[in-house]
């Protein structure tokens, strides 16, 4: 993961699949689109990072429902670039959104959370974030 460039707030940088059974579901995927797989280390359980086929590229992620990412329903996750995530999550509330995932932080300055918008959509939002490479 590097900072994030100020032209990139706003974009989706990263996309996680949160199951509880990413071993097997990154096997589908591998099969049905292709993807190569790399793990990442989260302690006592790898997640995996999803390699484009012809260029090894990250693409997106598939987790499992453990540790951070522990109270996610399965579903893909789309990862928003911001400039301040604790604007953001208080703007979110503001405007009748929620937090289902308060700012947690991971790497050196990187943080991120889930919010539910006021018509029931998830979204994550990321600050100091883009995946650049396996990690």
């Amino acid at each position: 993961m590097t900072q994030t460039a100020n032209d990139q707030i706003g974009t989706i940088g990263w996309v996680d699949l949160t199951v509880p059974d990413a071993d097997k579901i990154k096997d589908f995927y591998s099969r049905v689109v292709g993807w190569m797989s790399a793990s990442v280390s989260m302690g006592e359980y790898n997640d995996f990072n999803m390699l484009h086929p012809q260029t090894g590229a990250p693409t997106v992620g598939i987790c499992h429902a453990r540790g951070v990412n522990a109270d996610l329903p399965a579903q893909w996750l789309l990862y928003v670039a911001v400039e301040n995530l604790d604007n953001s999550v208080a703007s979110c509330v503001e405007l009748g959104g929620k937090v289902l995932v308060a700012p947690k932080s991971f790497g050196s300055d990187a943080r991120f959370c889930v919010i539910e918008d006021p018509a029931g959509a998830v979204i994550a939002l990321a600050e100091n974030v883009t995946p650049t490479s396996a990690e």
